[in-house]
């Protein structure tokens, strides 16, 4: 069974660091691209980054370039995403996402097939 478990979440003052961490496990592909999305109150699910996993490449929303660093331990099975100078807009509940065996990198939510329960991001003023 695939699991996907985010930690790290919490309450920062804007200008503030966080680091989540997802632990993938259950399924054995080689080939897979790990996002993380978000999804703020009232507001749909925005993918916020990825990973491809066969070649280590990265992606971003422009909302987040510059801001926001996607990376991967593969011996551990998991990815980080450390968010620097955070805003209160983006405040969400963060959720990692598999896409396995990999079709497309995107950030289309549909194209995901695993999601984690989500861990709450909290940026005050």
């Amino acid at each position: 069974e695939v699991q996907l478990v985010e930690s790290g979440g919490g309450l920062v003052q804007a200008g503030g660091s966080l680091r989540l961490s997802c632990a993938a496990s259950g399924f054995t592909f080689d080939d897979y691209v790990i996002a993380w999305f978000r999804q703020a109150p009232g507001k749909g699910r925005e993918g916020v980054s990825c990973i491809v996993r066969s070649d280590g490449s990265t992606y971003y929303a422009d909302s987040v370039k510059g801001r926001f660093t996607i990376s991967s331990d593969n011996a551990k099975n998991t990815v980080y995403l450390q968010m620097n100078n955070l805003k209160p807009e983006d405040t969400a509940v963060y959720y990692c996402v598999l896409d396995a065996p990999m079709d497309v990198v995107t950030f289309r939510a549909s194209e995901y097939d695993y999601w984690g329960q989500g861990t709450q991001v909290t940026v005050s003023t």
